[in-house]
């Protein structure tokens, strides 16, 4: 009788693990990453209002606090269970206010209103590609193989956002290797990065990294020096982060063509196998 007793116990608390959520009401679940993501697009505009004031340092923190709050959502959404349709497109519309319309009035005030006309196209076509690169991300299907998460198609909004913002950036870093003509700097990013979004480029998506036990106290550690780092020398480290992720995408190019090639030749493989039997 006892041992009957202690069996249901074990059940019913086994039960309420499995049923255990972070948050438990539903609406609650949905909200909240909603929440996080219309404080992103806040900030993003935020922004625009510190370039008008032309206080480029505030405007630059602004965008990069954005893409903190737009890499949070999501996951808080997937943690708690919290995922929705409207949760999906109010990030996309998010994304494009953050880190394609804001970036881009950044850049006009500072520099390509010296250009004119050729100046404001630019800051279109910019936006323009974000758009499209949000709306293709949106409507690709996930029947690609396992290891193809582990890749962008392009460069990500928020990547993009940042890295179209580097010349301001190096400018307030007191980095002084190299004297800019920002008149062809400036212009010459807003093509390249535009270029990058819409293209379909492998770059690292990091979404489905594992980091060993052995590696977690490590890990924590390099997070916290290089957030350290970053409000110490912000600008500074900015733009070495920049720089090692534009050098990171052809080494991401490469291994997508090796995990391609295997990939294609095992499906071959496989077919013959079938064939043959």
């Amino acid at each position: 009788m006892l041992e009957k007793l202690f069996w249901q116990k074990n059940k019913i608390m086994d039960q309420q693990k499995k049923n255990f959520k972070l948050v438990s009401n539903t609406k609650t679940r949905v909200i909240l990453p909603n929440i996080l993501t219309l404080v992103g697009v806040c900030i993003g505009l935020t922004s625009i209002k510190f370039a008008l004031d032309a206080k480029y340092g505030l405007a630059i923190i602004a965008i990069v606090f954005a893409a903190v709050m737009d890499g949070l959502d999501g996951r808080i959404a997937r943690l708690i269970k919290g995922t929705s349709k409207v949760g999906k497109e109010l990030d996309s519309l998010t994304d494009v206010i953050s880190f394609g319309v804001a970036p881009a009035f950044i850049m006009f005030f500072w520099s390509l209103n010296s250009l004119g006309k050729f100046g404001w196209l630019l800051c279109l076509i910019y936006v323009v590609c974000v758009a499209l690169r949000l709306a293709r991300f949106n409507v690709n299907s996930n029947e690609e193989p396992s290891w193809r998460d582990n890749f962008f198609e392009g460069i990500p909004s928020p990547a993009g956002g940042v890295l179209v913002l580097m010349p301001l950036i190096y400018s307030l870093s007191g980095f002084d290797f190299f004297k800019l003509n920002y008149d062809i700097v400036v212009p010459a990013f807003f093509i390249t990065i535009s270029i990058l979004l819409i293209s379909k480029f492998p770059t690292y998506s990091l979404k489905k990294i594992i980091v060993p036990r052995t590696m977690t106290i490590f890990l924590l550690f390099t997070i916290v020096l290089y957030f350290g780092l970053l409000l110490i020398y912000t600008f500074k480290v900015m733009i070495i982060s920049g720089m090692l992720y534009l050098f990171f995408i052809p080494i991401s190019y490469i291994h997508f063509l090796k995990l391609n090639k295997k990939y294609i030749a095992e499906n071959n493989f496989q077919d013959k196998h079938e064939d043959i039997l």
